[in-house]
């Protein structure tokens, strides 16, 4: 069973890395924060989702950096 959590390739929290490996192991992680990104400028309170997910998401014990 996949469970979402956050990656430990991360640029910020590491929360757009754990959705791009929870959708797909092989989807660089860069798609997911440029449309993160775009969807951040259109509503603002995505930026909010981003630190709730940060908060609530635990670390992914399987990668090693």
């Amino acid at each position: 069973m996949k469970k979402l959590t956050r990656s430990q390739y991360k640029k910020i929290a590491g929360v757009c890395g754990g959705i791009s490996q929870y959708i797909n192991p092989e989807l660089d992680p860069v798609i997911i924060r440029a449309g993160w990104l775009i969807l951040t400028l259109f509503n603002p309170l995505m930026l909010l989702v981003y630190f709730i997910l940060a908060l609530v998401l635990s670390d992914s014990p399987y990668e090693t950096v």
